[in-house]
């Protein structure tokens, strides 16, 4: 909130009124500029799920070509980025280091990473210097620049105006809900959970087919959340009902244990995403002092090359379901992700269910569509008219050698060009700066045919613009392909029911 400084009333004279004139008035000191800039430039995410130090980052690799190829130091990565996102190379870096693969913390990563990047799991298990690890985009990332080169979003200047970047990335799926986001800005945060890309995209082909699509129906489909780390969701209907619908609310979650008979012993094999096993093991190590884990002899953090892993040593005797119940209670080994589905639209902060943000998520998507499907039209459309203009000198391939063979003066080529064929200055300029080897009846008549192929793609163009229905029934074949061509398509979260 602005706060407010109430100026009392002072004697003002002018020169020329010497008169006593009371003034009370309000200054507001004016904090919104501020405000604006972390909700906006900082902390909460758009409808693309991506926050603008995710997109400046990706966004530079992309323009370096780390689609494909081999992998390149993070430092110089970082030092692109820096022509984008001028808050300095740690908080860059940090950005990169939890988009990585190696760093576990998204079901999807978005960076193929080499090195050690540090774990989602653990606070204190520092990811390296940048000129010690290398990256490169996941093939994943296709999916988020599918047509930013065919003008699918808006471009914008840099902070400095020296380069143009996109003001958003065009998902081919709700991504906003596939990866999660936490920010804070002023007065305002954003927690969005992961959910699962297939569930997710099934979600949205239901609301695509019908706009009735109830939370009911929601719960059907998207089971509940999903996170990178595995576990278990404690199920409650009407938590899970109360965060789709109103996009705030708190889901349950357990850690997954296996018990080793032979050794007697308990393995904590995945823990809940909002915790840490720096946090664990406090927990444990404080409750162990105070003489309220008598059931155990020892504890220890395993974490090796194979992954997560924190044993803890019975007693003989010891009921280890019991224990993990008591743990449960006791310990973050359960745990609560607090939801707070707050998303930039246009700017504007807003708190949404889940079919509220897929409904913005498809309008967003649909104006990418529109924007690229409208780029390949005029794209179309100019090949088109200057084909045309060549199919009629098809007529008299010799008349047009001999215009350009008599014309004295190279300017006046593509005027003489103009009167002989009737064609207007792009088509003469096109068929000006055709090879002679190319001036024979095959390959115009290749370029005749080619003719017939851009009349039917543009037509077809036209008809997914004009038609809703068409258009959406293009988004549901993109994303059941989507669904098709993911390697990671199983659940991490399982379910158990609330006791």
């Amino acid at each position: 909130m602005a706060k407010k400084k109430k100026i009392e009333e002072v004697e003002t004279y002018t020169e020329r009124e010497p008169v006593y004139q009371p003034i009370t008035e309000t200054i507001e000191t004016n904090y919104m500029p501020y405000v604006v800039s972390v909700m906006v430039s900082r902390a909460i995410p758009e409808i693309d799920g991506f926050k603008p130090a995710h997109r400046k980052l990706l966004y530079t690799m992309y323009k370096m070509g780390l689609m494909t190829g081999h992998r390149t130091k993070s430092a110089n990565i970082v030092g692109e980025t820096m022509k984008l996102n001028p808050h300095g190379d740690a908080s860059i870096y940090e950005t990169m280091v939890r988009l990585t693969r190696g760093n576990e913390s998204l079901l999807h990563p978005f960076v193929d990473s080499k090195g050690s990047f540090g774990k989602q799991y653990s606070r204190d298990m520092a990811f390296a210097a940048s000129r010690y690890t290398e990256a490169k985009l996941d093939p994943f990332c296709a999916e988020i620049f599918s047509g930013i080169d065919k003008n699918a979003v808006e471009m914008m200047d840099n902070y400095d105006s020296t380069t143009k970047e996109p003001r958003l990335l065009p998902t081919t799926f709700p991504n906003v809900l596939v990866s999660p986001n936490l920010g804070i800005a002023v007065g305002l945060a954003s927690s969005i959970c992961s959910f699962n890309l297939v569930e997710i995209c099934d979600a949205t082909i239901a609301l695509l087919k019908s706009s009735r699509t109830d939370t009911e129906k929601m719960m059907e489909i998207v089971k509940a959340p999903d996170f990178s780390g595995g576990g278990y969701v404690v199920y409650e209907p009407e938590q899970i009902r109360k965060v789709y619908e109103t996009g705030k609310g708190s889901i349950k979650l357990r850690a997954k244990y296996s018990y080793d008979q032979k050794n007697n012993c308990i393995e904590i094999l995945e823990i809940p995403y909002s915790t840490s096993i720096e946090a664990i093991l406090k927990e444990l190590t404080d409750m162990f002092k105070a003489g309220k884990l008598k059931e155990i002899t020892d504890f220890r953090d395993e974490i090796d090359l194979s992954g997560f892993k924190l044993t803890i040593d019975l007693k003989k005797g010891t009921d280890p379901e019991a224990l993990m119940q008591k743990l449960y209670k006791f310990t973050p080994l359960e745990d609560s992700f607090a939801c707070n589905f707050n998303v930039l639209i246009n700017s504007v902060p807003r708190q949404m269910g889940i079919k509220e943000i897929l409904t913005e998520w498809i309008k967003f998507r649909t104006e990418c569509l529109r924007r690229e499907f409208t780029f390949d039209l005029n794209k179309k459309n100019d090949r088109l008219h200057l084909l045309k203009g060549l199919s009629k000198i098809l007529l008299d391939i010799d008349k047009a050698i001999k215009i350009v063979k008599e014309t004295e003066k190279d300017e006046d080529v593509v005027p003489n060009l103009m009167t002989g064929f009737s064609v207007d200055k792009e088509q003469a300029e096109y068929i000006a700066d055709i090879k002679l080897r190319h001036l024979n009846r095959e390959y115009i008549m290749n370029r005749i045919e080619d003719i017939k192929r851009l009349e039917e793609e543009i037509r077809g163009l036209k008809e997914l613009l004009e038609d809703e229905l068409k258009m959406k029934s293009y988004i549901i074949k993109q994303l059941n392909e989507i669904k098709k061509n993911m390697a990671s398509q199983e659940r991490r979260k399982y379910f158990r029911q609330a006791k």
